[in-house]
């Protein structure tokens, strides 16, 4: 609790530097550069590979992130380094997002027919992968297990590790779904507890600012992780993190 508390002290300092530009500060560059020091202290950094390669094995992380090119440079990274690493890799994703993933993992040369064919890289729709374990509106338990699992089974078969990236429960919460989505969360939760694997979730920050949880919506989500990826511009070698 106290993490979580501390993440909303930060987030709202951060909205203050944001918004703040007093008279005397005539250079924008030096502007930016307070702004990203301060950001900075706030987080700890590392290597792209070595974070999603060591630090973060094991973990579930998430992203709040400002556009789409900071969410796919982390995506990229997090699916390129399982790859090389050896792992196969679940992405379970919008049609734009698979295909721009796709996309940028061909240009580094990845063979994705190949390991697609193989179970190394299992690339699923979020709205085909939602209808399949949804009822009234609400995940039911039992067919989002069996429906994951039989994914993992087939990610395990290919490889003896794997990892996992969902955007099922941000599908949900951008719907106004929030309490479906908590609720999908608790349930990759679960799921992760039993079966230790690498487990990625983002979330788009504009998503969290006409929500139907009285602002307390972003804080519940990352209080859900045990780790929170910084989702402003950043190098895409690099990635900043902190505990949830």
């Amino acid at each position: 609790m106290k993490n979580c508390i501390e993440l909303d002290v930060l987030m709202h300092e951060a909205n203050q530097l944001i918004h703040f530009n007093p008279p005397y500060m005539k250079n924008k560059n030096f502007e930016e550069q307070s702004i990203a020091e301060t950001r900075n202290k706030n987080w700890e950094k590392s290597p792209s590979q070595v974070f999603w390669g060591e630090i973060a094995t094991l973990d579930h992380t998430v992203q709040i992130y400002e556009n789409d090119k900071v969410f796919l440079n982390t995506l990229e990274s997090f699916a390129g380094a399982g790859l090389i690493a050896g792992d196969s890799v679940i992405v379970i994703a919008t049609a734009d997002h698979l295909q721009a993933l796709k996309d940028r993992l061909s240009r580094h040369r990845f063979n994705l027919g190949f390991l697609e064919s193989v179970g190394r890289f299992i690339s699923l729709d979020t709205t085909d992968t939602l209808n399949r374990f949804m009822v009234n509106g609400m995940p039911d338990k039992t067919l989002f297990n069996e429906c994951i699992t039989r994914v993992i089974t087939q990610a395990k078969t290919a490889s003896g590790k794997f990892r996992a990236f969902g955007e099922m429960v941000a599908t949900l919460w951008q719907q106004g779904a929030q309490e479906a989505a908590i609720q999908l969360e608790e349930l990759w939760n679960t799921l992760h507890s039993q079966d230790k694997f690498t487990l990625f979730c983002a979330y788009p920050k504009a998503g969290f600012t006409s929500d139907s949880t009285g602002g307390s919506g972003i804080k519940t989500v990352c209080c859900s992780h045990s780790k929170v990826i910084d989702g402003a511009p950043r190098p895409s070698t690099e990635v900043y993190y902190r505990p949830a």
